[in-house]
């Protein structure tokens, strides 16, 4: 025999429960929101059908009662609606009696939930309080104390049995609601976890394995310093400490396993515990890098533009007046110093053209790079110019996957540091470039010489531009082009001596490139500028895109083209048609998405819910792709 029990029939048996029980009763939720209700509150009351369904108004079921003279005359229903709904969303507590129109009397017993909402429990209490009256007539002879003190314990047995009713909802609420909880925890992308006193786990979403892979999910029990490992728990013990002497602390630290950044905020909860959450901001933080450093190049370019202007000017003119010279009749040493004059005016020139390039605005074009032929290009190219006893080698463990780069910017990169290694080489040597990648977070890069190595000096200025051990021969540029070349990208450049020589290692964030789609995207979205940034994004997942800014457009161009394979839409649009409509007049076959900044509560978001998938601005592209897969799931 199946004992199983359906959800349907749990809600029809709370329900038949709910209305055995011989007193009124509602619960509605923050929003004043009915989400439950049994037979009696209608019958009490005499409601229509719909305002005893979920999701009905309070404020409908008030404009009806006061319409209805349940709260006698009424000169402005309106007012009063608003005065009783204004009341209600205070969630105070609260217990009346009051007599209704048709005599009847009635306790009214409201308790608030804990997130909000409350539930009210009505009670007819005609015959009790008739019966109080005769009590009161046939006990003239009582003292009046004791009369008012059986009141007192009649109402607060009235006031005891609604607020069991009350306690033993809450109780039910509550534990739904801690049921939720713990789901929309274990679906975040976070760790979130709680220490008792002795800095063990009572609590954990296990998701600490996400968050730093190589450590265990189920930890309950498991002191920190055992499920961070002894070198992640020296970072944080005195954050620690700090947590558990009541102060909050928010910090990151750099994970020695795959490099991957993580930020950790530790909460005291006043009780001698500690809340966790561990966030992996790894993708921010390279974002962040490169952003930062965009800003250091806008600031140094406005600050070098007006300088090299003007002495680009004055080389020319310095130039023009040793031509000058060089046409007088002037002894043969004067010659030679306008010669030198003039060699050196042009390496300054030179030199203001590597300025400008280093400062100019060229950022990163990211697009799918075979890596391995990159490496392979870039040591034909580079093996000509290398002497006859130098040997350039590549090792290249990469996955075998196109990744997203800018191959232009890495290969010049490469290019700078293979001329630097053979430089420091001199006749003989070996250079190698070796590739793999850190955890599926970075792609690592070094460049590898048998030289002499760097000096301590060069170690530590290296990087700072016009440093140069070259001495005439050298700018100073070429490494700190190369160190702006990557974090432009958010990556990091590192430069340490080896046994055999030196080495320059490049750290690029790992991306793959994303497969290829097939089939069309039409994207409706009225604003320009937004249009134009979800096109980027369709277009880096591998879509193509035809674009519309009204339902009209939408129309027009669903009617048109034949092989449109997905229809990502705004849900307000230019004119009177919503995006909705629009979704209305497409083949209920053909995969579509809304998306919008409307809050949940308005109508059309929660409309849109029961027509498609919707997205809320602003939002990713991971979001947007992995909402995509699911679709075409």
């Amino acid at each position: 025999m199946d004992l199983e029990i359906t959800e349907q029939q749990i809600k029809s048996m709370t329900t038949a429960g709910l209305n055995l029980i011989g007193q009124a009763l509602s619960i509605y939720d923050s929003e004043l929101r009915l989400v439950v209700s049994n037979r009696p509150f209608q019958t009490m009351f005499d409601l229509p059908d719909h305002l005893v369904q979920p999701g009905a108004l309070f404020r409908d079921t008030i404009r009806y009662l006061a319409s209805s003279g349940e709260y006698g005359d009424v000169d402005d229903v309106e007012e009063a609606v608003e005065l009783r709904v204004n009341q209600a969303l205070t969630f105070e507590p609260h217990y009346i009696e009051r007599v209704r129109s048709n005599g009847q009397v009635i306790s009214v017993e409201g308790a608030p939930l804990p997130k909000g909402g409350w539930v009210a429990v009505y009670t007819d209490i005609t015959n009790t309080k008739q019966a109080e009256a005769l009590l009161r007539a046939r006990s003239e002879e009582l003292s009046g104390q004791l009369l008012d003190r059986a009141e007192e314990l009649s109402a607060a047995n009235r006031k005891l049995a609604a607020t069991n009713s009350a306690l033993e909802e809450a109780k039910r609420q509550l534990t739904e609601i801690e049921a939720r909880t713990r789901m929309t925890t274990e679906m975040m992308p976070a760790h979130i976890a709680h220490l008792n006193a002795e800095g063990c786990y009572d609590y954990s979403n296990r998701r600490l394995n996400s968050v730093m892979p190589g450590r265990p999910s189920e930890i309950l029990g498991m002191h920190i310093s055992q499920a961070l490992g002894s070198a992640a728990f020296s970072r944080v013990e005195t954050h620690l400490k700090m947590a558990y002497n009541g102060e909050t602390s928010v910090f990151e630290f750099t994970e020695d396993q795959d490099s991957r950044r993580i930020r950790v905020s530790f909460t005291p909860d006043g009780q001698g515990g500690v809340y966790i959450m561990s966030v992996d901001i790894t993708e921010e933080t390279q974002a962040r890098v490169a952003l930062q450093q965009t800003r250091r190049r806008a600031m140094a370019a406005q600050m070098t533009s007006g300088l090299a202007h003007d002495f680009s000017n004055l080389l020319t003119i310095i130039l023009g007046m040793q031509s000058r010279l060089e046409k007088m009749d002037l002894p043969e040493d004067a010659r030679e110093l306008i010669d030198a004059t003039k060699q050196t005016a042009r390496r300054g020139g030179q030199l203001l053209n590597r300025i400008a390039d280093m400062t100019g605005s060229r950022t990163p074009q990211p697009k799918a790079t075979d890596m391995r032929g990159l490496l392979e290009d870039l040591r034909i190219l580079a093996s000509p110019s290398l002497p006859r006893g130098v040997g350039l080698s590549v090792v290249n463990t990469l996955p075998d996957k196109a990744l997203m780069l800018d191959p232009g910017m890495v290969q010049d990169a490469l290019l700078n540091l293979v001329l630097n290694a053979r430089d420091a080489c001199g006749e003989t040597g070996q250079i190698t470039i070796s590739a793999h990648t850190i955890g599926e977070i970075w792609t690592e890069i070094a460049v590898s010489d048998t030289g002499p190595g760097f000096s301590k000096d060069a170690l530590e200025k290296a990087l700072n531009p016009f440093f140069t051990t070259k001495g005439d021969k050298g700018s100073g540029l070429g490494l700190p082009m190369v160190y702006d070349t990557v974090k432009l990208t958010g990556g990091d450049l590192s430069l340490r001596n080896t046994p055999s020589g030196a080495s320059v290692i490049l750290r690029l964030p790992y991306r793959t490139a994303p497969p290829v789609q097939e089939g069309l995207v039409l994207l409706v979205e009225d604003s320009d500028d937004l249009r134009s940034q979800f096109r980027d994004m369709l277009v880096d997942i591998g879509f193509a895109v035809i674009e519309a800014t009204s339902y009209d457009e939408g129309v027009a161009l669903v009617t048109d083209v034949k092989d449109i394979a997905l229809v990502l839409s705004d849900i307000r649009l230019e004119g009177q048609k919503t995006g909705l409509d629009l979704l209305a007049m497409l083949d209920p076959a053909l995969p579509r998405i809304l998306m919008t900044s409307l809050p949940y509560a308005d109508p059309l978001h929660r409309e849109a819910l029961k027509r498609a998938p919707v997205l809320r601005k602003p939002f990713t592209r991971a979001q947007l792709s992995a909402l995509i897969r699911d679709e075409a799931a």
